[in-house]
Parts: C-alpha cells; structure tokens; sequence
C-alpha cells in the first residue's frame, strides 16, 4: 500500500471536477491507490448533470464521492467553492453516498502539464483536461 492511504477496507471512490460547461469523472481504488479517468460529460451545471453523474455512479459503483473545492490560493473559500458545495448538496439529495471535498488547487494545471507532451491535438486535450483534474483531485485525496 502506498503512503498516504488510510482507509480500512477497499473502495472505489469516484471523483468529480466540476466545471460551468464540463465536468470530469475519475474513479480510484483506495487499496492500491490507482486512479482512471472515466469521462467527461459536456453538460453544464444543473439538473442533467446531476442526472448524468448518477448514471455514472449506477455504472460503476463507488462507496464514496470526492468533489474537487476550488480554494482560494489563501485557502479560503470564494464564490466557486460555495458553486460546488452547493451542487454537492444537490447531488447528495439525489445519490444515497457519502460526499466529500477536496482542495483542488492546481488540479487544471497538473492535468495539462501530464499532458503537455502527449502529442494530442488541442481538441482532444480539452476533451480530456477536465477527467485528468479529476485523476489529480481524487490522487490527493488518496494521499492526504
């Protein structure tokens, strides 16, 4: 096991990185410490998005839930972590999991710097940017 992990059991855990127009989906498992983009879903904050992250927990079965807090470099709260607590709430309403979140500070930027010499186009980094963000919050989330 890796430094850094401290839960009992195994799980799967899904992270999300939400985003106005698109939002990342990564699962991990906690034993190992492997985590993998799942996808990211081009639907913007609301309703069907909550919708569509239920579905993707039906698909793959998570025990937990991380959402990415985007802190303030300071470490406080702005109007964007209260977006995604807000939206957590949301979803908690929807899904019958516990939830919980993780500073994501330079989730964005990890993600393109993974990818930076991937040889993807543009296009397809965008497409692929949000799910990696998510890779990075839930890795920190493992690790704290």
């Amino acid at each position: 096991m890796r430094p850094g992990i401290h839960f009992s059991e195994p799980m799967l855990v899904m992270a999300i990185d939400l985003g106005d127009k698109r939002t990342g989906l990564a699962v991990g498992d906690s034993s190992t410490g492997t985590v993998m983009p799942v996808e990211v879903l081009e639907i913007p904050r609301g309703p069907s998005l909550v919708k569509a992250i239920e579905d993707a927990v039906l698909a793959h079965g998570p025990a937990k839930l991380v959402i990415g807090l985007p802190l303030n470099m300071d470490g406080s709260e702005g109007d964007r972590a209260g977006i995604c607590r807000a939206f957590g709430t949301d979803l908690e309403a929807r899904i019958d999991l516990p939830i919980t979140f993780q500073d994501e500070r330079l989730s964005s930027d990890e993600a393109n710097r993974r990818m930076a010499r991937s040889g993807r186009t543009h296009g397809a980094k965008k497409k692929l940017r949000d799910a990696l963000a998510a890779c990075v919050v839930l890795e920190d989330h493992f690790n704290g």
